[in-house]
């Protein structure tokens, strides 16, 4: 991750689970067997350069597992 995480996660949906996630068989191999989701959200993070942004964040998310792979995809503000 090229930013860090400076406020809570807020508007959280689920957009995928089970089988309609393209990379299931990639997560099982590196993190492990678990009932996957692919998960979208709104948070403030604080980017390499020191300013801080409202972005629409993805990630994976497994119970026991917890949340790997955040990306940033857009820019809220």
């Amino acid at each position: 991750m090229d930013f860090e995480l400076v406020g809570d996660l807020t508007d959280i949906e689920t957009i995928a689970t089970g089988r309609g996630i393209r990379d299931l068989p990639r997560l099982r191999r590196l993190y492990g067997r678990g009932r996957w989701r692919k998960m979208k959200g709104s948070a403030r993070i604080r980017l390499r350069d020191g300013r801080v942004r409202l972005v629409e964040l993805h990630w994976y998310e497994a119970h026991g597992i917890g949340r790997k792979e955040l990306k940033r995809k857009k820019y809220l503000d």
